[in-house]
């Protein structure tokens, strides 16, 4: 079975080792085989049909049309996944070939990327399909050859419930390793600790909050061996508002960031919740517009109580701090659900108060007004890594101040011109991660067919016989996988 309630580290301690067990049989399944098992996970998701989204309408209050979207967005991914195993460059194998007669002799050195053992993957809250028990974590992980055990996130777990059950149907199906998926649930702190401290766990993957994600960073910090911990961990993802581009279009850009700011309740963690602009006429057009935008936007359910409660105790922090003030209509007494709110501050407060650079996750932004361009830059360097950052402008700003796009990359991960951040589209050149407190590691991204590298490692054999080699590397090369040989300029 696929479910366990763990309440015990030894319970913990049998789940790790069945899981390593079953890796040590997994990693060595073909590609095409595994690719199979991929498919049949997104077969057997679907297959869930009704049951699954009412379930999950039930649980987390999204509506139907955005659960049969990320439903299908996280079956595409197992497929996306299936067709890059298949593909097969993802290896990055590479073949130098001896040289006998070089002086000293060059040996016989090939390389290619091998799975790193059972990754621990943590639900999120906010994707109960696309960052939850089958998503993206999930999928490269078993791409890539390790086995997983998911930590169901209690604010959903009937839902996470139904697609283990659909995993584990795969698995038999596919004739994979009974273990090589399981399914725990527990509520305390001491379950994802103990998870990540085990001594069979290899890597880990969260998406949720800083604190959350800097925890399990720092359990895996002490282990005796230390072990990678991919966190995402949230972002205020500030956008630059230039004064040309503000001049020529600001009622069009309130409204455009308004639909970004509410979408979905604003629980995603590529919300805007940062604009900043400089002081102008156009720049208060800007502001009428988006408040009577945003003051349109009817209060909305959250996922569940606990967020709705972060998102009222943090505005309140945010709206009671030196200098700010609200643009957008009164909060109801009686404010059961998430009131969006625009919130408005001088550059001079927002470097003052290092509060307001917390992300404020909900439907809510806070408009930083400076003097000038210069004020500009010092607030937007003041803000940590972050998974995106957004130029509205046009070819006149960016003329008058070319270094904004090498200082934008420095921030974040995703840098966009005249759009929103929200909408994180799933393919090769997306990335979605950035400089630290968005991501434990900004090397890797937890979107797009990149994902996979966060659980591999690189292996060179020396002089092997190549009938011990992986096949990839192979004279024989049997899975036709695309490889670099004697590829090195420096010989």
């Amino acid at each position: 079975m696929p479910f366990s309630a763990i309440t015990t580290l030894p319970e913990i301690d049998f789940v790790m080792e069945q899981s390593m067990q079953a890796f040590l049989a997994y990693k060595k399944i073909n590609f095409k085989e595994r690719a199979a098992f991929l498919e049949r996970i997104a077969f057997e998701i679907e297959a869930l049909g009704e049951v699954l989204i009412q379930t999950t309408q039930a649980e987390t209050n999204l509506p139907e049309a955005r659960l049969l979207g990320e439903r299908g967005r996280t079956t595409m991914q197992l497929r996306m996944f299936a067709a890059m195993l298949l593909e097969g460059s993802w290896v990055e194998a590479s073949v130098d070939h001896a040289i006998p007669e070089r002086v000293p002799a060059k040996p016989d050195l090939r390389k290619m990327m091998v799975p790193m053992g059972p990754v621990v993957v943590f639900g999120a809250s906010n994707f109960p399909y696309a960052y939850s028990t089958a998503g993206g974590d999930t999928a490269s992980a078993l791409a890539a050859g390790n086995t997983v055990v998911v930590k169901a996130h209690p604010a959903h777990l009937q839902t996470s419930q139904l697609i283990a059950s659909a995993i584990a149907k795969a698995i038999t199906f596919c004739n994979m390793p009974a273990h090589t998926f399981q399914h725990v649930t527990g509520n305390t702190f001491e379950t994802g600790k103990a998870l990540v401290q085990q001594a069979n766990t290899a890597a880990v993957g969260f998406t949720g909050s800083f604190s959350g994600g800097r925890a399990l960073y720092d359990y895996a910090a002490v282990r005796p061996k230390p072990i990678p911990v991919f966190s995402e961990m949230g972002s205020t993802n500030p956008v630059l508002l230039l004064p040309d581009a503000l001049e020529l279009n600001a009622e069009t850009i309130a409204t455009q960031y308004a639909g970004s700011i509410t979408l979905g309740v604003g629980q995603f963690c590529t919300n805007p919740g940062l604009l900043i602009g400089i002081k102008s006429a156009s720049l208060e057009r800007f502001k009428s517009s988006l408040a009577n935008a945003i003051n349109q936007v009817p209060a909305s359910k959250m996922l569940h109580q606990g967020i709705l409660n972060a998102y009222h105790k943090n505005r309140t922090i945010a709206l009671s701090t030196n200098g700010v003030s609200r643009l957008t209509n009164e909060i109801a007494a009686n404010d059961i659900d998430a009131t969006p709110i625009i919130a408005n501050v001088s550059g001079a407060d927002f470097l003052a108060n290092e509060n307001l650079k917390e992300e404020v996750f909900g439907p809510y932004a806070l408009l930083i007004e400076c003097t000038d361009i210069a004020e500009v830059k010092k607030v937007w360097n003041s803000v940590s890594g972050q998974l995106t950052t957004s130029l509205m402008g046009t070819d006149k700003d960016f003329d008058a101040n070319p270094e904004l796009i090498e200082i934008a990359s420095s921030i974040a991960g995703r840098v966009l011109l005249n759009g929103v951040p929200t909408g994180v589209d799933v393919c090769a050149s997306m990335v979605h991660g950035g400089p630290y407190p968005a991501t434990t590691d900004s090397r890797f991204t937890a979107v797009g067919i990149n994902a996979v590298k966060r659980w591999v490692r690189p292996v060179c054999y020396q002089n092997c016989p190549d009938h011990l080699l992986p096949d990839a590397l192979k004279e024989s090369n049997p899975l036709q996988i695309k490889r670099m040989v004697d590829g090195n300029p420096y010989q």
